[in-house]
C-alpha cells in the first residue's frame, strides 16, 4: 500500500470511527508525501474547522509565511496536529482525547515516515518528549527512535508575547540547519532504541 493510499484509508476510519471524542469538522492533515519536515500542532481552532485545513488561521498564516520565509513551499512539508476536531471555544485538548487520537496520528507518522518532525506546542512536543519543557527545550534536536524531533512554540502563542515570537522568528529560521544536524545524527545512529535526548545545535 503506497503514502497516498494508506492515508486515504485512516482519514476513512477516523470518518467512521464513532468512539472519537468532539464532534466538529475532521481536519486530517494536508502536504507532501514525502514531507521536508512533519508539523504537528494541538488541535484546530475554528477557522481550520470552518475551512477543513489545518493551520490557516492567524497562527497558520504566522506558520506558512516562516515556512515560505526559509525557501520551503508549504508542499514541502506536511501540517497536521494530534486532535482531529475542534475542541468547544478552542480550548486546550484534554487527556482523554489527546489519548483518543493518539494511535490515528502514530499510523499517519508510520504512513508519512519523515525523518524530521517539528512539534508545535507543549501539546504536540509531550507527545514524543513526555519530561521536555517547551520553553527550556524548544529549538533543540531530540532523537526518537530512527526520526529527530524538533520542539518549537505554537505560532498562535507567538503571536501573544513578542518575546515569544522573537525565538519562533529565529528557531525558524535555523530549521534548515536543524534538518541538515539531523540527516547527520541519524545517519550515524547506531542504535534505533535509544532514549530520547536533546542535543544543542549551537
Amino acid at each position: 500500500m503506497d503514502k497516498a493510499e494508506a492515508l486515504k484509508k485512516l482519514e476513512a476510519e477516523m470518518r467512521q470511527d464513532q468512539s472519537l471524542p468532539l464532534s466538529t469538522n475532521l481536519v486530517f492533515g494536508e502536504g507532501s508525501l514525502n514531507p521536508a519536515a512533519l508539523f504537528i500542532g494541538e488541535a484546530p481552532g475554528q477557522k481550520e474547522d470552518e475551512l477543513v485545513r489545518p493551520f490557516v488561521g492567524r497562527g497558520g498564516q504566522l506558520l506558512r509565511e516562516c515556512i515560505r520565509g526559509i525557501g520551503w513551499k508549504e508542499e514541502d512539508v506536511y501540517i497536521t496536529n494530534i486532535v482531529k476536531r475542534r475542541p468547544p471555544e478552542n480550548r486546550d485538548p484534554l487527556p482523554d482525547e489527546i489519548a483518543a487520537y493518539r494511535p490515528y496520528l502514530a499510523r499517519q507518522i508510520e504512513a508519512l515516515a519523515p525523518a524530521i518532525i517539528v512539534t508545535l506546542g507543549r501539546f504536540s512536543m509531550n507527545y514524543f518528549l513526555p519530561d521536555a519543557k517547551i520553553t527550556r527545550d524548544q529549538g533543540k534536536i531530540f532523537i526518537s527512535g530512527r526520526r529527530c524531533v524538533v520542539p518549537m512554540l505554537h505560532p498562535a502563542a507567538a503571536l501573544r508575547s513578542p518575546e515569544m515570537m522573537r525565538q519562533f522568528r529565529e528557531t525558524f529560521a535555523r530549521l534548515p540547519v536543524i534538518v541538515e544536524r539531523c540527516e547527520e545524527v541519524l545517519k550515524d545512529l547506531s542504535d534505533p532504541k535509544q532514549k530520547p535526548k536533546p542535543q544543542k545545535l549551537f
